[in-house]
């Protein structure tokens, strides 16, 4: 498979309207080069942008459902359309990732478990998702994640326990804390023998410098390619064979002892929609 990482940045002052159009532009524009397109988490207003997470909330199938499932359907890909301030009109704000076919149907869509902020911003103005989600395309199984996740090993060997042979993060990760983004990246790897493809953003969101250096990793913790700081559509080719292979030769999985097995950890699962 090959696989493009759209890492772009959120610019102040910019609408969000325009934001869908530049986004749906370089999703189209994959047509031909990529099978799978990954954008990153929150980019309709940033991952910091507290303020605007209510002003421009929307319903799972509003603006941005539709012109990414049209994007998808234009180029002919599959498309993790990131992540969005999801309004559940029964319920709480939650920040969702899409999924789409390459005929732009949604294929899954994956509410954030973890919610960054330690008692404020997203963790207090965002409802938390309860299902692990998987989705199937032809040649693997993805499991889904968001950001914060990467930090909770968990809800990766969940995913793989459903199933899961490679891992979409997109995210909105500080540049403070890159150092921490290549590790996880890489520890979520090696550990679930899996690949991850995680797509962060450039630029600069409500004052807080991102970290860019969106990163590919196959099963053996090797980075098969990593974006730099700024704006970058990193393409790379992965072989989903891999996965299998590297179980097979060393297949620690089969050792594990602990796992979530005890009575009312285990979360729910679901495979797309």
């Amino acid at each position: 498979m090959r696989a493009s990482l759209i890492q772009v940045a959120v610019e102040e002052g910019e609408s969000v309207a325009s934001r869908r159009l530049r986004m749906a532009s370089l999703v189209r524009e994959q047509a031909g080069v990529a099978d799978l397109v990954v954008l990153p988490e929150l980019w309709t207003t940033g991952a910091f942008a507290y303020e605007e997470f209510a002003t421009e909330a929307e319903p799972l199938d509003g603006p941005t459902y539709e012109a990414m499932a049209k994007a998808a359907s234009d180029a002919g890909v599959w498309l993790h359309a990131g992540s969005i301030p999801e309004r559940d009109p029964e319920g709480p704000l939650y920040n969702t990732s899409l999924v789409f076919s390459p005929s732009g149907e949604l294929a899954a869509a994956y509410r954030k478990i973890h919610r960054f902020g330690f008692d404020k911003g997203e963790a207090v103005l965002m409802g938390a998702g309860e299902d692990l989600v998987t989705v199937r395309l032809p040649d693997t199984t993805v499991g889904l994640g968001t950001c914060y996740d990467l930090r909770f090993p968990e809800l990766f060997r969940g995913l793989v326990e459903a199933g899961a042979e490679t891992f979409i993060l997109p995210a909105g990760w500080p540049e403070r804390r890159r150092a921490h983004w290549t590790l996880l990246a890489r520890a979520r790897a090696v550990e679930n023998q899996a690949f991850v493809l995680a797509c962060g953003t450039a630029g600069t969101h409500a004052g807080v410098p991102q970290a860019g250096h969106s990163i590919v990793v196959d099963p053996w913790g090797e980075v098969l390619a990593e974006a730099g700081p700024g704006e970058e559509i990193l393409t790379v080719d992965f072989d989903p064979a891999k996965v299998a292979a590297t179980r097979e030769q060393f297949p620690a999985l089969k050792d594990r002892v602990l796992g979530l097995d005890r009575p009312g950890s285990r979360p729910r699962h679901r495979d797309g929609v």
